[in-house]
């Protein structure tokens, strides 16, 4: 997980996941929306999960 990563995830989430598939951008965007803490949570989860 890279600096430049976590600060894209934290100015907008969607962007951080973009090579992560479409479903995860799906799931951060939706949950950006619903509020700008869900959707950061959600994109540092799928970065750092060490499986993906």
């Amino acid at each position: 997980m890279s600096f430049w990563r976590v600060l894209l995830s934290i100015i907008c989430p969607p962007l951080a996941v973009l090579d992560k598939g479409c479903g995860s951008i799906f799931i951060v965007f939706l949950l950006w929306l619903c509020g700008w803490v869900p959707g950061v949570i959600a994109a540092l989860v799928i970065i750092n999960n060490p499986n993906r």
